[in-house]
């Protein structure tokens, strides 16, 4: 009998779900940056990496790409908070912006492979993409538009804990109690 393993991807979402909302807190004005860097290093990004690379082993690239990529982006949007703070590279708004829209590049890709995946994951990502080009504009354009993404993606968020919820509820269940929706493109 073959040992059942579980599903890296739950703790993924979970990181991904949890230090994105947290960010949201702070972009919506209601809590200061502290714990966010706190999970962005621990949760966002470690435990995503760590999702990511035992992703790698069952041979999904998606997930692989997409816990690591965004385990790095915590990891190092957390960095660039610090290096500011200690005024050691300091980052203007603009270069956060820079940042940023490298990220939204990289979104926009797994936006679209995630249209052949299944409907959870589609609205994730293109919420996720949304909030990055948001987000964008918030760095380029008016402040107000960091504040706008804030409440964007706390969808994004709950989209991902939707997955993370599904995958277990479902398993536990032995049946699909929580869909997933078909994939948009076949």
């Amino acid at each position: 009998m073959e040992k059942k393993m579980g599903n890296p991807a739950v703790v993924g979402l979970a990181g991904f779900g949890l230090t994105t909302i947290l960010l949201q807190f702070h972009n919506i004005g209601l809590m200061g940056l502290g714990p966010v860097v706190a999970m962005g290093f621990i949760f966002g990004g470690l435990a995503q990496l760590i999702a990511g690379f035992q992703e790698q082993k069952t041979g999904n690239n998606f997930g692989y790409s997409a816990f690591v990529g965004y385990g790095s982006f915590w990891i190092g949007l957390g960095i660039i908070w610090i290096l500011n703070f200690y005024k050691i590279y300091e980052s203007s708004t603009t270069d956060v912006g820079y940042y940023l829209v490298a990220w939204t590049l990289y979104t926009a890709i797994l936006a679209v492979a995630s249209l052949r995946i299944h409907t959870a994951m589609a609205v994730t990502l293109f919420t996720l993409l949304l909030g990055f080009i948001l987000l964008d504009f918030g760095h380029f354009v008016d402040p107000v538009w960091n504040k706008v993404a804030g409440y964007e993606l706390f969808v994004c968020a709950f989209s991902a804990w939707y997955m993370m919820a599904a995958i277990i509820i479902n398993d536990v269940a032995g049946k699909t109690v929580l869909p997933f929706g078909s994939a948009i493109v076949k």
